[in-house]
């Protein structure tokens, strides 16, 4: 197992975690939508017989225009099917259903912007707005199949045009609003979207993110972009380029956005959308999603892990252009017909209780966030969540990365005031849905995800497939396919089958890139990614991607980028680089290239320090020994070196 790293922290906080039990509330034993003695019997037929579960999950959470012939079709493994034969579109589950109901008059979304404007969107209003914009990309020519690119921030907008675009059968490729010039282009460029959805900008931290200049240089450096659709949201002055460029408002005032947009008839694995993930090569990976399974996976999860009821306001506080988003802003809630909140802009931003004030404003009743953003919120202590009344709260929820159990006693305590279980879930793009995580009736122990979910086969093994001992560190494998599973690599199915499924491929399992082990009682704790990909801020960023973007500065020669423990996001990066010949490490230097990085990918791929080195450790192979460079940087013992080249 010499290639899974635990730092020592991960270990204590595992030691400490393991010996605490928090058992759930009464008044939620009382009132959870799955009991624990219903959550024993599920897990149990879900081990023993995960297709019929799902089967019953599908007929029992969304409606089909016309039944599958087969739930389950695994005769050209690793492409599995799931609702064979299926007709269906997640839109029509998500909002058409709806408005034929008494939740027309629902709310189905509260919008505040960073500079404190609202919206309110009832189902049937929200429905209008989908119609709309599917109307104007049908006009535009979008197509059944065709890709849509979708860059813009946590404005209405956004939900409501990956909405639109699975409406009418096309496939919606988002890009993260805080990635940059080459993300968004190289994005673009594997999609092959001819259009491209965009806002002039956004709020940040009182700031404006001019999103359509980068959108605009990253067209120039994927011309494949015939026309882009811009929403008005800041009202700086930007570019608007005549007969490629439209703005959202003027088109809505057209004939041709008015009226019902017909929801096309999907088969249960056409395509629904594209995500991209970062991989341990430069190019990032283009994870699909189909319309069928996905929808069973998230509605199943959200109902049963977050309990969702009726009366509740959902806050998942993830941006809609990463997986979180997707699953549990957009489409989960909305098939569920609950009432979700979304905000814009920084959670400590004017003051550090603006997350507080808006929970005790809008009566939130289950938040979903980041441990980074606790940590985050934790460091200006209790006083902040204490001015606020904050007794609407009934579940709290954690997502991207093991949550510390020093974060988690806080949130527990401080948040949700003792009374509130903590729903800690592990899962990826790829898994589409929650894989390992409680339900509210579920005893909790800090930093643990707990249990597989009901259908979910999940195991950690040894290099050989072996099981793993209590306590010993492995990899974390799926070992039967689920519905909400990604079906293949955009363009690449030969890279999907390398990097999921040929591990493990006499077995038939999913190996998930992370490692973890179980304890003494079966509970699940993830220890980290196994692969070059950093976790930072719960956002995955491949070094591949960054060292690229370094070495694409005329001033780097050669790169190698790692991440380093830091207190609040996770992880930080960590560069080291070879400098050109004429270049000197001047504190200038390390800036000019800190802004490079920052035009290139984004602000969450800037390496926290830039270290100028005369060589970078390799193996004979050619291949950067990362974990000398991880010890380097830590102080620690640098170990076998006997693989160096030199």
């Amino acid at each position: 197992m010499s290639e899974l790293h635990t730092d020592e922290r991960r270990e204590e906080e595992i030691r400490q975690g393991e010996s605490e039990l928090y058992p759930p509330p009464q008044h939620v034993l009382e009132t959870a939508h799955v009991s624990a003695e219903d959550y024993a019997r599920y897990r149990k037929e879900g081990t023993e017989n995960p297709v019929k579960f799902w089967e019953d999950r599908a007929r029992e959470m969304v409606d089909w225009f016309e039944p599958w012939e087969k739930a389950f079709d695994d005769s050209n493994a690793p492409f599995y099917k799931w609702f064979v034969g299926a007709k269906t579109n997640i839109v029509y589950n998500a909002l058409d259903r709806h408005v034929k109901t008494w939740r027309r008059n629902k709310i189905a979304l509260i919008w505040e912007g960073e500079p404190g404007d609202r919206r309110v969107f009832s189902y049937y209003r929200l429905w209008q707005e989908v119609n709309r914009f599917a109307n104007i990309l049908k006009g535009m020519g979008v197509k059944k199949g065709d890709r849509v690119t979708i860059y813009m921030g946590r404005v209405p907008e956004l939900p409501i045009a990956m909405l639109a675009t699975a409406k009418i059968g096309a496939i919606h490729s988002v890009v993260y609003g805080g990635f940059s010039v080459e993300a968004l282009a190289e994005r673009i460029q594997d999609a092959q979207s001819k259009v491209l959805i965009t806002a002039d900008g956004g709020w940040m931290r009182g700031k404006i993110v001019r999103l359509k200049d980068i959108a605009d240089e990253a067209v120039k450096r994927s011309p494949v972009v015939e026309q882009m659709i811009v929403v008005k949201r800041t009202g700086h002055e930007v570019n608007m380029e005549v007969g490629r460029d439209f703005w959202l408002h003027e088109l809505q005032q057209l004939p041709i956005a008015n009226g019902t947009c017909e929801t096309e008839v999907m088969d249960a694995e056409d395509p629904l959308f594209i995500l991209y993930t970062s991989g341990t090569t430069g190019k990032p990976k283009g994870v699909l999603h189909t319309h069928g399974g996905y929808q069973v996976g998230i509605a199943t999860t959200l109902k049963w892990a977050f309990d969702l009821k009726d009366e509740d306001r959902w806050w998942c506080a993830a941006d809609p252009g990463w997986i979180t988003g997707h699953s549990y802003i957009v489409y989960g809630p909305l098939i569920l017909g609950v009432t979700s909140f979304m905000y814009e802009g920084a959670p400590n931003y004017p003051y550090p209780d603006r997350w507080w004030r808006m929970i005790e404003h809008y009566g939130i009743s289950v938040l979903y966030t980041a441990p980074t953003a606790i940590r985050g919120l934790m460091r200006f202590g209790d006083a902040w969540p204490k001015r606020h009344d904050l007794s609407s709260l009934r579940l709290l929820g954690t997502v991207g990365e093991p949550i510390n159990p020093e974060a988690w006693r806080w949130y527990y305590r401080v948040i949700g005031g003792e009374r509130c279980p903590i729903i800690d879930t592990w899962w990826q793009t790829e898994t589409g849905n929650f894989m390992i995580t409680p339900l509210p009736v579920t005893p909790l122990k800090p930093g643990s995800a707990t249990f597989p979910f009901p259908g979910i086969v999940a195991d950690v093994v040894r290099d050989n497939g072996e099981p793993a001992d209590p306590g010993e560190d492995g990899y974390l494998v799926i070992k039967h396919p689920w519905p909400g599973m990604a079906r293949t690599i955009y363009g690449d199915p030969d890279r999907y089958v390398r990097q999921y499924w040929s591990k493990f491929a006499e077995q038939k399992w999913y190996l998930t890139g992370d490692s973890a082990r179980k304890d003494e009682d079966g509970y699940f704790w993830i220890i980290g990614r196994m692969d070059d990909v950093i976790k930072v801020a719960g956002y995955r960023l491949g070094t591949a991607e960054i060292e690229s973007a370094l070495v694409s500065h005329p001033a780097v020669a050669e790169a190698a980028v790692i991440g380093v423990p830091d207190e609040v996001k996770g992880n930080v990066i960590y560069a080291y680089v070879i400098l050109q010949a004429g270049y000197e490490a001047k504190p200038e230097l390390e800036d000019e290239l800190k802004k490079h990085v920052r035009h290139e990918l984004g602000p969450i791929a800037v390496p926290a320090k830039i270290e100028v080195v005369d060589k970078l450790p390799k193996t004979r192979s050619g291949k950067i020994m990362r974990r000398v460079l991880r010890a380097k940087a830590m102080g620690q013992p640098v170990g076998d070196l006997s693989t160096l080249a030199d």
